[in-house]
């Protein structure tokens, strides 16, 4: 698929399980989550070097809880 001129493709980072404290922390601007997520940006701005100039990179996170796997209750302890 070819890239539209002046339109970057988004850089997903996962974060990992984390606490609700730290997303508490992330959402008020304080704590791990963020110096981590700062640490990805200016990682991207030296990679994308004279691309980078310019332009604001703004951070998108999103905070989600995997489903868990629904469990089919055992038929064996009524069989006896």
């Amino acid at each position: 698929m070819p890239e539209a001129p002046g339109v970057t493709l988004p850089v997903v980072i996962d974060l990992g399980k984390t606490r609700r404290k730290r997303i508490k922390q992330l959402k008020r601007g304080r704590g791990k989550l963020v110096d981590e997520t700062r640490d990805v940006v200016e990682e991207l701005r030296d990679s994308l070097g004279a691309e980078a100039a310019g332009k604001e990179l703004v951070p998108v996170v999103i905070v989600y809880r995997r489903k868990e796997k629904r469990r089919r209750r055992s038929l064996f302890p009524f069989l006896f």
